[in-house]
């Protein structure tokens, strides 16, 4: 896919997400077949710039191009010295945050809040696009600010207006936070307004999903966020299904094992053993959600203090899973297993 500039794999996109898509995290979603990853997002604030979290998540070393940061704020001046901050330290994409529904973020006027002011939603876009020339932008936003007020129509030509090179959709509003079922009628009607590749995201979990929403949308790509979770082979799958129309065989334990112990190497090296064994406990347990025996499994693991404790007791279930069969077997014809 031709995305900003950049040639890509495919036309699946990881859904930035807070306290998940650091680097290792899309490392592993390229390397498992997404055809871009956008990372968490970083403030706007300069007075956050020198934290340890703001300076880990502008850390793009080794990172497989193209880099894409998002940010996110409510000052249009702010806004457009965080891209230079970022595009002077990596940042080959920035993609602007209008759609995090989060009640900290909103409170402040920024994420999903700004639908509610197109004047300046249009300010910000255009302080951006001009504070770096060199560097295309992206925005994600959501359908609009509540049911009775679906904008996305309209942000969606401030943004082609402004530069914007492209944009991604959630098909819910801000005041739906994540309840309730995506819509796509909203993102096939902006789809039919703007020049702009328009990306679809919300609720897309399988790879039938994927082409589901992509036929009928019409959307040049699919954005994926909490499938991705402890399943991101999901990309590849999707990206199998999209070119055979076959569902791929499940994926065997042992390389499940291995992407799993990769992971966890991952974030130890990147976050140090402390912080590191407290990250890896999300994604263990996201890994093996659904799993046959997990349920036990996830409890125990979350009282484990360090990683030699972490990676035995992974090596343990996995070894478990392998000996009972070969692929991965979800507990999905037991709901009390998947709801523990």
């Amino acid at each position: 896919m031709q995305f900003a500039g950049f040639t890509l794999r495919n036309n699946l996109f990881v859904a930035p997400m807070a306290g998940v898509t650091d680097r290792p995290f899309r490392q592993l979603c390229k390397k498992l077949g997404a055809g871009l990853a956008v990372s968490e997002m970083v403030t706007s604030n300069s007075l956050l710039y020198g934290s340890a979290k703001t300076r880990r998540r502008a850390n793009h070393e080794g990172e497989v191009a193209p880099i894409s940061v998002q940010i996110a704020g409510a000052d249009p001046a702010m806004m457009a010295e965080a891209a230079r901050y970022n595009a002077e330290r990596g940042a080959q994409i920035i993609d602007i945050n209008m759609g995090c529904p989060a009640k900290k973020v909103c409170n402040v006027m920024a994420g999903s809040a700004l639908l509610q002011d197109e004047p300046l939603v249009a300010r910000i876009l255009e302080a951006v696009v001009k504070a770096v020339p060199d560097t295309p932008v992206t925005l994600k936003f959501r359908t609009g600010w509540n049911r009775e007020n679906k904008n996305a129509p309209r942000i969606a030509r401030i943004a082609e207006d402004a530069g914007i090179r492209a944009i991604a959709i959630h098909g819910r509003t801000r005041a739906d936070q994540y309840m309730g079922e995506a819509e796509y009628d909203t993102i096939a009607l902006v789809k039919t307004l703007v020049r702009i590749p328009v990306i679809a995201n919300g609720d897309i979990d399988s790879p039938q999903k994927a082409k589901y929403v992509l036929d009928y949308t019409g959307a040049d790509g699919v954005m994926i966020g909490r499938a991705a979770q402890g399943r991101p082979w999901i990309f590849r799958e999707i990206e199998h299904y999209l070119a055979t129309g076959q569902l791929a065989a499940p994926p065997l334990v042992s390389e499940i094992h291995r992407v799993c112990r990769e992971h966890l190497a991952d974030l130890y090296a990147f976050y140090g053993e402390e912080t590191g064994v407290k990250v890896a406990r999300k994604h263990i347990s996201w890994y093996t959600k659904g799993l046959v025996g997990s349920a036990a499994f996830r409890r125990a693991m979350n009282q484990l203090p360090d990683i030699s404790a972490q990676l035995d007791a992974v090596d343990a279930f996995f070894g478990q899973l392998a000996e009972a069969d070969s692929h991965l077997r979800y507990e999905e014809d037991f709901p009390q297993e998947l709801a523990a």
